[in-house]
């Protein structure tokens, strides 16, 4: 599950599941202390069709515009989120990016290749859409959105999204995978974003 989750790069509904984990992001340097990531997991049903909802909310000390470079770096993506082996830009045509992702879904005992082509659509220094266009998945769709935080001059990291997996997930159990997933994704893209240049 965790691939499909860090794959990036969110209608009425009754929750089924929520799970809300505040989790530490260790930040460097002297600036005030940041909030916790907050990660919220539902799982929801449209038309017939149960899906995973999540929410997430972590504050980065860097600024806006470095914030926006790494999550823009789609070629990048696979250095440092979980699971994903590569990330491939397709085609560019002005704020659109259709890019093609492999990596790997591990569920209880079993492992699982995916791949997925996306498209991104860049609202410059505030937001990214993601949406599936082909894949191993039945639904997939998330958004980020970026807000500069003046008091410390970092950035507040925003990450919604809604999927369903093309095959078997358990209700509760799933939610759970889900939760964990989306915080250790989110964990490794803060921690990169938050990583100073010259590595320490």
């Amino acid at each position: 599950m965790r691939l499909l989750l860090s794959l990036l790069f969110a209608v009425s509904y009754t929750p089924l599941v929520q799970a809300q984990v505040p989790v530490q992001v260790q930040v460097q340097g002297q600036r005030p202390e940041l909030p916790k990531l907050e990660v919220a997991v539902n799982r929801i049903e449209i038309d017939g069709q149960k899906m995973y909802e999540v929410d997430a909310t972590g504050t980065v000390a860097a600024p806006l515009p470095k914030v926006w470079k790494i999550l823009t770096n789609y070629e990048r993506m696979a250095d440092f989120v979980p699971d994903m082996e590569s990330c491939k830009v397709l085609s560019r045509s002005g704020n659109e990016v259709t890019i093609e992702q492999f990596g790997v879904a591990r569920f209880l005992f079993m492992t699982r290749a995916i791949h997925l082509v996306v498209r991104a659509t860049e609202q410059p220094m505030s937001s990214i859409d993601i949406a599936l266009v082909s894949g191993d998945m039945k639904h997939y769709e998330s958004h980020w959105e970026l807000i500069p935080v003046p008091e410390t001059g970092g950035t507040r990291v925003v990450y919604s999204g809604r999927l369903m997996p093309n095959f078997y997930v358990p209700g509760i159990l799933g939610a759970n995978m889900v939760r964990g997933d989306i915080e250790r994704m989110m964990g490794a893209v803060l921690a990169r974003i938050d990583r100073r240049e010259d590595g320490r």
